[in-house]
């Protein structure tokens, strides 16, 4: 008896593990990750958050389009810099939110500078407010941009984030039907997906925040997080050839 007990509580014990890892398997799931072979939990398509690491540059092709909807700055600035940024990445909001604004007062507003805005989503909220983003006008989305990162704490760590990011897409000027609307809209997700998935196979884009640096004719891809003295200086190097 002593034995089959023994028994009975081993099995117990493993049909809890099966139960927990087949409930974590599906709320990595839900979060945009998968678990690999080995037990690593990635993100879907293997690209993620990255810190300061300088990704090496590959050959940009000569006729990549990048997307060019979400900017700031005029158009034909001698710089731009696409900024390829998930709303849930924490470094992203560290560059946009502290970095950003910097470059803006010394380089847009001279016409030395134009940004333009390509979200990246790494998980499913992030995507999300992603969709929500492509549905405002456009004159709208750098606010909307600006808000999700700065709510992004609250949003992120909510236990229904898109509940959150829809009364936030409201504020910004949809209407709830609208943001209903938006989310379930296969075409904007697939040209989010399809501008995401060209950054990781054409331009080598590892993780968020990246940023293609475009300056006469030249395509230049620097990853992870960048300071205002850096990217400043990135910048006035293209401006001084």
């Amino acid at each position: 008896m002593k034995f089959e007990k023994i028994i009975k509580n081993i099995s117990s014990l493993v049909a809890a593990v099966i139960v927990f890892l087949m409930v974590g398997g599906m709320y990595l799931s839900s979060k945009g990750f998968e678990i690999t072979e080995n037990g690593e939990i990635v993100l879907v398509g293997r690209a993620y958050a990255q810190d300061g690491a300088v990704v090496s540059a590959p050959v940009i092709p000569d006729n990549f389009v990048f997307p060019n909807e979400h900017g700031e700055g005029a158009a034909d600035a001698p710089v731009t810099v696409y900024e390829y940024s998930s709303f849930g990445c924490s470094h992203c909001a560290d560059f946009h939110l502290n970095t950003w604004p910097m470059l803006r007062d010394k380089y847009v507003k001279e016409g030395k500078l134009r940004l333009v805005f390509v979200p990246f989503p790494i998980d499913k909220a992030s995507m999300s407010a992603a969709m929500l983003g492509e549905c405002l006008p456009a004159d709208k989305y750098m606010a909307f941009a600006e808000l999700m990162f700065k709510k992004q704490r609250e949003w992120g760590l909510s236990r229904n984030p898109e509940k959150v990011l829809k009364q936030y897409a409201v504020l910004s000027g949809l209407s709830s039907s609208e943001a209903d609307a938006c989310l379930h809209n296969d075409d904007i997700a697939r040209e989010i997906l399809n501008n995401r998935q060209n950054g990781i196979t054409q331009l080598g884009i590892q993780g968020t925040p990246s940023f293609v640096v475009s300056h006469a004719g030249k395509n230049e891809l620097i990853g992870g997080v960048q300071s205002f003295e850096n990217m400043s200086m990135i910048i006035e190097s293209r401006l001084k050839n």
